[in-house]
């Protein structure tokens, strides 16, 4: 099974949580990828790290969207992703930490 693409990090009771997973599940559903959800009150970590952007949103384990999800932004680095050799994956990467 190939690992999921996004990721979404919340917590229960996060309205714009519910929201991102909308958005997140049309697009993974439209687009045949694979995604999980990270309940951020299950780790420490998490917690520190996530609680004041939730709901964060992952894409081939690199940071991605907080607060909203955008669904044309998720769309377009899904596709852009697919079309990237690795070394322009590298690049995109690089310029977004």
């Amino acid at each position: 099974m190939t690992a999921p693409r996004i990721t979404l990090l919340g917590r229960p009771g996060c309205h714009l949580c519910d929201d991102a997973r909308e958005v997140i599940s049309r697009v993974a559903g439209d687009l045949g990828v694979g995604w999980e959800e990270r309940d951020i009150t299950r780790s420490e970590d998490d917690l520190r790290e996530y609680w004041e952007k939730i709901p964060v949103t992952l894409v081939d384990g690199v940071p991605h969207d907080f607060w909203r999800v955008s669904e044309d932004r998720l769309r377009a680095a899904l596709t852009a992703a697919e079309r990237a050799t690795p070394l322009e994956e590298l690049r995109q990467r690089q310029s977004c930490g």
